[in-house]
């Protein structure tokens, strides 16, 4: 190294120390580290681990020695690929002051071109001189924005296009931002769009200088005053061509995207905390955001949302999330099968209770405005401490439909959403579940009542975690079969379903009341656990007797059907029973009454 810069040393150290560039003095304010590396032999190994811990890769060749950049190809770029290294590159041309301190882009891209064609993961290339000082920030700065602002994902510098999944990308931004669903972004909407990107709205000057940029270049790039998704795209297309990359990620990004073109997990599936023996619904501003969504695309406003505007309301997310779970038969429908506000909004209460993540991730895809979704849901209290006060504070309850193949339950639950009966038997193969709103002295509720099907019922009952997340239990049987209750009176015996609020019915009634071969029969069974007698109903006729109200009720109150009496719903209780049916060996009436009453001190 020659002494003609008194800046530079003697000599140069074959690897300097790392160095750490504090996020303050960078324009991303991000922390950068620089960790040199040798090529001799005793590096390999260090150099090897560091290629595996780097973020990016600045790969340095002398212009005036031909030998280093043809090794760039051949050498360096196959050997990162063989430690199955997959990070961006730039290639770093030094010594320009050799040649007068000129960078020659002709030539520089005559060369460079080739080898980004082949390897992809050169970001791209920059000639700089150490000596001098030239360029030398920008190999950082390029370096740096590799990283944060990568052009693979985006760019195909071969093609000069946005790559498909970008252009996915930005479509599905585009229709989010075109809240009226007019197909452009008018003034108000663009200025919602660069205030929640980048936090301040566009001036007047500024907007209208993007549009004729725009209207120049694209045609039917603008219509009505407002920008076309044909102009939203030129728009980023021109940002990634000029080298302003960091506005397209800083706008994906804002969205949920990450560098694989995908909406991330933590997007996705903000923390939510809830304990055992909670559920999770849908929060005033919640049921606000569905509600008006489902009123923007009902094009025909008939109040219904058919199948082609479903498919355009869900354009916008992987699709229908009730896809193969018998939906629209779970809700309410018109008569040509078409989901109601009503049954659209039973439909979320459900899938909210049911599986929180896929509401969560739902109000992603569809454009909640809020950027903390976890406003739209909110986490119940637990149901034994409700049980406990006897007050219940949820709006949406959760049924569980047990009985005899054959009773009845698939008929009710096809009821409670309006579905005409069926004069065909066809036995359950796997879970059902349905939901409809119950008005409860003018407030409306939702129920979610769901059948097992007697492949999966033994699984679930055995399951305390799903019991307990039950807020009433309906035995069905049907009253015309001699032996229908018995089955339920075996399913008692088998599993500990006593601490939930119970509900009996006997399906069938327009047919003739059969004797149950049973010890006793319903009613006196039901009485014997202080609970109603079975609610008689028939589906056939439509003859329901409010049954879904009874339903309700008991979730709403659930120490009035707790089997055996509320105190049996008591918690951190015991109560031990005794059954004397014989001589007790040698105790007198005194001492079994010294004992009990001694029992009662012991377990309160």
């Amino acid at each position: 190294m020659r002494r003609d810069n008194p800046m530079l040393p003697m000599q140069v150290q074959h690897v300097i120390p790392e160095v750490t560039i504090p996020p303050e003095v960078t324009p991303e304010n991000v922390t950068t580290y620089i960790v040199d590396t040798g090529n001799r032999p005793q590096d390999r190994q260090h150099l090897e681990s560091e290629i595996r811990k780097s973020h990016v890769i600045c790969v340095v060749y002398a212009i005036d020695n031909p030998n280093s950049f043809d090794r760039l190809p051949t050498y360096w770029l196959p050997y990162f690929r063989s430690l199955g290294v997959n990070v961006p590159v730039i290639l770093v041309g030094n010594k320009i002051d050799l040649r007068g301190g000129i960078v020659t882009n002709q030539a520089l891209e005559d060369e460079i071109l080739p080898i980004m064609n082949e390897f992809k993961e050169v970001e791209t290339c920059v000639e700089c001189s150490a000596r001098m000082p030239l360029n030398v920030s920008e190999v950082f700065y390029f370096a740096q924005k590799a990283v944060l602002h990568p052009t693979a994902p985006l760019y195909d510098s071969r093609e000069h296009v946005l790559k498909p999944a970008c252009v996915n990308a930005l479509r599905r931004i585009f229709k989010l931002c075109d809240t009226n669903k007019d197909g452009v972004l008018d003034t108000n909407e663009l200025n919602e769009f660069q205030r929640k990107c980048f936090d301040t709205p566009l001036q007047s000057q500024e907007l209208e200088g993007i549009k004729e940029m725009v209207r120049e270049s694209v045609p039917h790039g603008v219509q009505n005053d407002g920008l076309t998704e044909a102009g939203f795209l030129y728009l980023h297309t021109t940002f990634i061509q000029r080298g302003r990359l960091e506005t397209t990620w800083t706008v994906l990004r804002k969205f949920g995207y990450g560098e694989d073109m995908r909406l991330t997990e933590s997007f996705l599936y903000p923390k939510l905390d809830v304990s055992y023996d909670c559920s999770v619904e849908l929060s005033t501003l919640g049921y606000q955001f569905f509600t008006e969504i489902f009123q923007i695309f009902d094009k025909d406003q008939n109040g219904s949302l058919g199948i082609t505007e479903l498919d355009e309301l869900f354009s916008t997310s992987p699709g229908n999330p009730w896809s193969g779970q018998g939906f629209p038969d779970t809700t309410i429908t018109d008569d040509a099968g078409a989901i109601t506000l009503q049954g659209w909004l039973a439909q979320w209460s459900m899938t909210t209770l049911l599986d929180h993540k896929v509401t969560l991730a739902y109000l992603a895809y569809l454009g909640y405005p809020d950027d903390n979704r976890i406003t739209a849901v909110k986490v119940t209290r637990p149901r034994r401490a409700e049980r406990k006060r006897g007050k219940v504070t949820r709006n949406v309850f959760l049924g569980y439909f047990c009985g005899a193949a054959g009773s009845g339950k698939t008929s009710l639950l096809r009821a409670f959403v309006e579905k005409p009966y069926r004069e065909n038997y066809v036995p359950t193969s796997k879970p059902i579940s349905v939901v409809n709103s119950v008005d409860i002295g003018g407030v409306e509720k939702y129920l979610v009542l769901q059948e097992f099907g007697s492949k999966y019922e033994a699984e679930c009952l055995r399951n305390s975690k799903k019991t307990d997340l039950a807020d009433v239990i309906i035995y069905v049987h049907d009253s015309s079969d001699t032996n229908s209750f018995s089955y339920i009176s075996n399913l008692r015996q088998q599993y500990n379903l006593d601490h939930i609020p119970t509900l009996f019915v006997a399906t069938k009634s327009d047919l003739d009341l059969a004797q149950q071969r049973h010890e006793v029969q319903p009613d006196v069974y039901c009485r014997r656990l202080s609970l109603q007698v079975p609610v008689a109903v028939s589906v056939k006729t439509g003859q329901l007797a409010d049954v879904f109200n009874a339903m309700c009720q008991i979730a709403i109150n659930p120490s009035t059907a707790i089997p055996g009496g509320a105190d049996r719903a008591s918690s951190g209780r015991v109560r031990v029973y005794f059954t004397v049916s014989a001589l007790i060996g040698g105790f007198a009436a005194r001492e079994i009454q010294e004992f009990w009453e001694q029992a009662k001190l012991d377990f309160g």
